[in-house]
C-alpha cells in the first residue's frame, strides 16, 4: 500500500460498481489505493473508470490492441510499478508475447509492426518525460499508413488522459514507482 495523505474509503462503504473496480485493482496489482481515494468523489471515479475507460480506452475507433501497447510504453516510461502491474496482463491479453514485451521494456522494437512501432514511438513523444515530444511529418505519415486522422487524435487523447492521471497518482502518492521513475520523490 502506498503512504498517501488522503483518506481510504474501506470497499464495504463504496458503491457497488466501486466495488468491483476494487475487487480489480486489488487482484491485478495488490493494491487499490486509487479506488479507495478517489471513491471520496464518486463523481471524478466515474470520469476515470466509466467516461474514460469504458467509452474512450476500451470503446472508440482504435483497435484496442493499439491502445494497451500505447498504454504500457507509458508506464514504462513513466516509472509507474502498480501502472505496470495492470498494464502488462492487458497487453498481453490484448495479443502481445512475453519476448515484445520484454523488447519494449528495453526499447528494442524489433518485435513489432510498422503499426506498433508508430504507436510505440507516438507515446515516447506524448510521454511526461519528453519535454520536447512533437508531432515530425515522418511520425505523421508512420501513423497515417495505419490510422486516420480522426483514431491518431483517439490514441493521443487516450494517451493524454493516462499520462495526466499517471502524474497526478504520483503527485498524491496513490501509486508505486518503480527504481527509475523519474517521478520519484526524496520521501520515496
Amino acid at each position: 500500500m502506498t503512504d498517501t495523505l488522503f483518506t481510504h474509503m474501506e470497499r464495504g462503504r463504496m458503491a457497488p460498481q466501486w466495488q468491483s473496480a476494487f475487487d480489480m485493482l486489488e487482484k491485478l496489482t495488490g493494491d487499490a489505493t486509487f479506488v479507495e481515494v478517489f471513491a471520496q468523489a464518486p463523481e471524478l471515479l466515474d470520469f476515470v473508470m466509466q467516461q474514460f475507460y469504458a467509452k474512450v480506452f476500451f470503446g472508440g475507433q482504435v483497435e484496442q490492441r493499439y491502445k494497451q501497447l500505447a498504454r504500457l510504453k507509458l508506464s514504462l516510461v513513466h516509472g509507474c510499478r502498480t501502472c505496470n502491474k495492470q498494464n502488462v496482463p492487458g497487453a498481453m491479453q490484448a495479443g502481445f508475447t512475453a519476448v515484445q514485451i520484454e523488447a519494449l521494456q528495453n526499447d528494442d522494437l524489433s518485435p513489432f509492426t510498422e503499426a506498433e512501432r508508430a504507436v510505440i514511438d507516438y507515446a515516447a513523444q506524448i510521454a511526461l518525460s519528453n519535454m520536447q515530444g512533437h508531432m515530425t511529418e515522418e511520425l505523421y505519415a508512420r501513423l497515417r499508413a495505419a490510422f486516420s486522422e480522426a483514431q491518431i487524435l483517439e490514441l493521443g487523447t487516450a494517451m493524454a488522459v493516462i499520462s495526466g492521471m499517471a502524474k497526478l497518482s504520483f503527485v498524491l502518492n496513490l501509486v508505486e514507482r518503480e527504481p527509475y521513475c523519474p517521478f520519484a520523490t526524496v520521501a520515496a
